[in-house]
């Protein structure tokens, strides 16, 4: 279903740290690379023919999730923040040249799961046309809980605790959403894929029989939403399995696999949604993969 692009980016030896994340902005046609490391730039910029186009350092401590919001009047980069220091524990928000613009969470304070906008180690978000924002929080702290907030960042609702039972987190570690009202959530620890209604936040089901090898780490539809692309970190691959349409979610179907080579970690992925290119980084592999859809 896929093929590697072998000539993307055209440069790699502009990876110069660890390769956590990746987001694309298909309306412009760039991609950014969120990477840690010291003395390194956290966010890199590629046009999506591979050609490195700026990166930036403004505030970021370590990159968990990257995410690009267009609206009708501007674009905009969400970083999720899993550092320690004084940036630590926040989802910010930054141009797309890297001027800070948001802050959300207490910068360094890792918070309790009482408080709505008090992360720890928040993990990844999903940013609706509307403004509407979906955060997972987290990637391992105390927080294990999926929130949504208003396009003013308002909670309208947070669910899930630590557990293993229906609507509970052991690492929510990726979110994303289907046009039919669903938020689908990487329940990574506990080996599954949980879906949840956008509106009320109520639990729709989940699945778990395509993850007895390891947990899924990403969650992110094709282009068409006929598929969902899910990173298994440990077993070095990419699932694609069937996204169900309008009704009750059923039981996991893997479609097809994307084996990697060994030690690659493929972490977390995104998907063009004009070309259906999906991008995976690797921190294993110290790079981002471009895989383009077979015609």
């Amino acid at each position: 279903m896929y093929k590697l692009d072998i000539g993307w980016p055209k440069i790699p030896e502009y990876f110069t740290g660890q390769t956590f994340c990746v987001a694309v902005d298909s309306l412009h046609g760039l991609v950014y690379v969120g990477q840690r490391g010291d003395n390194v730039p956290k966010v890199l910029v590629f046009s999506e023919e591979g050609y490195f186009l700026y990166s930036w350092n403004n505030t970021v401590e370590m990159p968990h999730g990257i995410f690009v919001s267009n609206t009708a009047t501007d674009s905009s980069v969400w970083i999720t923040d899993v550092g320690t220091g004084k940036y630590g524990h926040t989802v910010k928000q930054y141009s797309p040249s890297g001027k800070l613009m948001q802050i959300l969470g207490t910068p360094g304070n890792a918070g309790s799961s009482l408080i709505p906008l008090q992360f720890d180690q928040p993990a990844e978000i999903f940013v609706e046309e509307s403004g509407d924002t979906y955060v997972v929080d987290g990637d391992g702290g105390m927080n294990n809980r999926l929130l949504k907030l208003s396009n003013d960042y308002k909670a309208i609702w947070l669910t899930g605790t630590n557990g293993t039972g229906i609507g509970q987190f052991k690492i929510p570690h990726s979110v994303t959403l289907d046009p039919f009202g669903r938020v689908w959530v990487a329940d990574r620890d506990n080996k599954r894929i949980q879906v949840f209604d956008k509106v009320t936040g109520e639990w729709l089901g989940s699945w778990s029989s395509c993850f007895s090898e390891d947990g899924p780490y990403s969650v992110r539809f094709t282009a068409n939403y006929k598929y969902l692309i899910v990173a298994q970190l440990n077993i070095n691959r990419l699932a694609i399995l069937a996204a169900p349409l309008v009704g009750s979610i059923g039981d996991c179907v893997m479609v097809n696999t994307v084996q990697l080579a060994d030690e690659t970690k493929p972490h977390l992925v995104d998907v063009d949604m004009k070309s259906g290119a999906v991008y995976v980084a690797e921190i294993g592999a110290q790079q981002v993969q471009k895989y383009v859809p077979l015609s």
